[in-house]
């Protein structure tokens, strides 16, 4: 069951990073914005910041994947929607 559990929160220290750069690939690689909402990016990265501080686990690798690295991924995607904007 311990084996089960340590695996299972492995899952957002993956998940989490892995599906935020699923849309940065996108962006990139088409070099468009559109349709990318600058916004809801920038408070997802605001709230994985909180989600940190709530996890009250510092300096645990799968809460720092898991939070601030989303949270810098987060803010990366949001510099791209303006990089990439339609002029």
């Amino acid at each position: 069951m311990d084996l089960l559990k340590d695996l299972l929160t492995w899952f957002p220290a993956i998940i989490l990073p892995g599906s935020t750069m699923i849309q940065i690939v996108k962006i990139v690689k088409s070099q468009k914005s559109e349709g990318v909402s600058w916004l809801s990016w920038f408070l997802f990265g605001i709230a994985n910041i909180g989600a940190y501080f709530l996890a009250q686990n510092y300096f645990s690798i799968k809460v720092i994947l898991a939070f601030i690295l989303t949270a810098i991924l987060d803010f990366i995607i949001v510099l791209l929607v303006f990089t990439y904007r339609k002029k």
